[in-house]
C-alpha cells in the first residue's frame, strides 16, 4: 500500500466524515487487516500500517487540518519534527485497544492538557433543629490554592517554559517492542509537553500552595446524614493552572433526645398515664419550629398506638411542605398505689366488661375453652 494513496479513501470515508464516523472505519478495517488476523499475508500488514498511519492523522484534530490544507507534505513534516521515537502511527495496536476497549488500554495521555485538581471531602456535625431551619455557617479548611507569585504557572517571575526536548512537546513517548508500538506519557513533563525552566521559589514549580481558607456554607432546610452538597472549585488547585477540584461537605445530624427522623418523618415516644389511657385528653411537645404541638389522645387508646400529626415533620429538601410527625404512645402503669387507690380498683375490676376490656378477657375464655376439650 504506497503512502501516496489518500487518507479518507484509506479509512473508506469521506472527507466530511466527523470524528464518529472516522473511528469507526478505524476500528473495523483494523481489526479487519490485523497481522494477528492474517498471519503471513504480508498485503494484510501493510494494509494495516497504512489505516493505522491514516487514522493517526485524521483522528487529532490540529493534524487533520494541516493535512486537508497541504496534503501528505504537512503531515511528513509534522511526523519527522515530532521526535516522537518509532514512527507516527505506525502498527499501533494501542490505537485499537483504545478504540474497542477504551482509554485505559490505550496510555490516554494527552500531550499539554492539564490535570485537574482532586476532589476534596469534609464532615460537618449539625443539629436536628439545624437541619429543620437550615443554617449559614463558615468553615476553615486547608487546601492547595494557586500559588499568587506565579499565579499558577509554576515559573518563577519573569521567566516561562518550553517544549519538552524528551518528546518534542507532544507529551508522550512510544517505544518499539516487536511488532507493537507502546506509548507512555512522556517521563520528562509527566504528558504536558512542556518544562519548567525556572522553578517558582514559593511554590517550587507546583503552581500551587497549602493555605488555609474560610468558606461561607449555605445548609439548606432539610438536610440529613448523607446529604452532600458540592462547593464547585474549592478543591485542591490542580498543577501549574490547571482548573481547581470541587470540595463535597458532608453532612451528619446528631443525635436528638427527643425526636428520631425517618427522611421528612419524625418519631417519638410518649407515655402516658393508664387514667389518660382509659379517658383521653391531650399532651403537648415542643416543636422544631418552637411551636408547642398539641396531640390528642382518643379514649381507650392502647399501648403501641402511633398517632400521626401531619405536616409537622421536617422540611422537604429543596422542595414543598413537611413530612409528619408520628407519636408512638407507650400506657404507663402505676408502680406505687395508696389504699385508698387501691380500692377503687377493686371496685372498678369488679364492674368490668368484656365490652370495656375485649382482648384480656377474650383471651383467657378462649384459653379456658381450648383446655376444656382436652
Amino acid at each position: 500500500m504506497e503512502t501516496e494513496v489518500d487518507f479518507y479513501e484509506l479509512l473508506e470515508v469521506e472527507r466530511s466524515a466527523d470524528d464518529k464516523t472516522i473511528k469507526s472505519a478505524y476500528r473495523k478495517l483494523a481489526m479487519r487487516f490485523h497481522p494477528d488476523r492474517n498471519p503471513g499475508d504480508a498485503d494484510a500488514e501493510a494494509r494495516f500500517k497504512a489505516i493505522s498511519r491514516a487514522y493517526d492523522c485524521l483522528k487529532d484534530p490540529q493534524k487533520r487540518a494541516a493535512y486537508d490544507r497541504f496534503g501528505h507534505e504537512a503531515y511528513e513534516q509534522a511526523a519527522s519534527g515530532g521526535g516522537q521515537g518509532g514512527g507516527q502511527g505506525f502498527s499501533d495496536i494501542g490505537d485499537i485497544f483504545e478504540t474497542i476497549f477504551g482509554s485505559a488500554f490505550g496510555g490516554g495521555a494527552s500531550g499539554g492538557r492539564p490535570r485537574r485538581g482532586a476532589d476534596l471531602r469534609y464532615d460537618m456535625e449539625i443539629t436536628l433543629e439545624e437541619a429543620f431551619h437550615g443554617k449559614d455557617t463558615e468553615i476553615s479548611i486547608e487546601v492547595s490554592q494557586t500559588c499568587e507569585p506565579c499565579s499558577g504557572s509554576g515559573a518563577e517571575p519573569g521567566t516561562g517554559k518550553r517544549g519538552c526536548d524528551t518528546c518534542g512537546g507532544f507529551g508522550k513517548v512510544r517505544a518499539q517492542q516487536g511488532f507493537f508500538v507502546v506509548e507512555r506519557p512522556c517521563p520528562t513533563c509527566h504528558g504536558r509537553g512542556e518544562v519548567i525552566e525556572t522553578p517558582c521559589s514559593a511554590c517550587r514549580g507546583e503552581g500551587r500552595v497549602d493555605k488555609v481558607q474560610n468558606l461561607d456554607i449555605t445548609i439548606p432546610p432539610g438536610v440529613e446524614t448523607g446529604t452532600r452538597i458540592r462547593l464547585s472549585g474549592k478543591g485542591e488547585a490542580g498543577p501549574q493552572g490547571a482548573p481547581a477540584g470541587d470540595l463535597y461537605i458532608f453532612m451528619h445530624v446528631r443525635r436528638h433526645e427527643v425526636f428520631e427522623r425517618d427522611g421528612t418523618n419524625l418519631f417519638t415516644k410518649v407515655p402516658i398515664t393508664f387514667t389518660k389511657a382509659a379517658l383521653g385528653g391531650t399532651v403537648s411537645l415542643p416543636g422544631l419550629d418552637g411551636e408547642w404541638i398539641t396531640v390528642n389522645i382518643p379514649a381507650g387508646v392502647q399501648s403501641g398506638k402511633q398517632l400521626r400529626k401531619r405536616g409537622d415533620g421536617m422540611p422537604v429538601l429543596q422542595g414543598r411542605g413537611r413530612g409528619d410527625l408520628v407519636v408512638d404512645i407507650q400506657v404507663e402503669t402505676p408502680r406505687k398505689l395508696s389504699s385508698k387507690q387501691k380500692e377503687l380498683l377493686r371496685e372498678f375490676q369488679q364492674s368490668e366488661t368484656k365490652a370495656q376490656c375485649p382482648d384480656a378477657m377474650g383471651f383467657f375464655e378462649r384459653i379456658k375453652s381450648g383446655w376444656g376439650k382436652r
